[in-house]
């Protein structure tokens, strides 16, 4: 499985160590930058993860800024991309199996590493249920289509 992953100064530590852990655990990464921890700004890296997911070069993104919340609204404005800011294993389980989001979000001022490490498995096992949930996200579309 290619993952995108990306973030600002602010994630940059993460990010690095979230390749390394995604890597040993056999997925392959497609690094969409900064690529060293001096001053950016976040929105560039949060679409540019979100151009990869949305146009399948990746099937899943993971972005990391200070709190994860500007990167996380800059990737939201990609077509097709429902990035969600998680905090927890139970938001990220609930944010694939009801919301079907394709990017993770995390904010490295928030969380512990190992903590990150834990959401992120939640996140990348978790199917997506449908059912119900599949006409919710279609009326997210529906919504992303009247308006992007």
């Amino acid at each position: 499985m290619k993952i995108a992953i990306g973030s600002d100064h602010g994630g940059f530590f993460y990010k690095e160590k979230i390749k390394e852990y995604l890597k040993s655990q056999k997925y392959e990464i497609i690094d969409k930058g900064t690529y060293s921890p001096e001053p950016v700004d976040y929105p560039y890296f949060g679409e540019e993860v979100a151009k990869s997911v949305a146009e399948k070069e990746a099937e899943f993104g993971i972005i990391i800024c200070g709190t994860g919340i500007g990167i996380s609204i800059a990737a939201n404005k990609v077509k097709g991309i429902r990035a969600a800011l998680c905090t927890n294993e139970f938001m990220a389980r609930m944010a694939r199996s009801h919301n079907d989001a394709n990017i993770l979000a995390l904010g490295q001022r928030v969380i512990g590493l190992d903590h990150a490490f834990a959401i992120i498995d939640v996140f990348l096992n978790t199917p997506f249920e449908g059912g119900r949930h599949e006409r919710r996200v279609k009326l997210i579309l529906d919504i992303e289509n009247q308006n992007l």
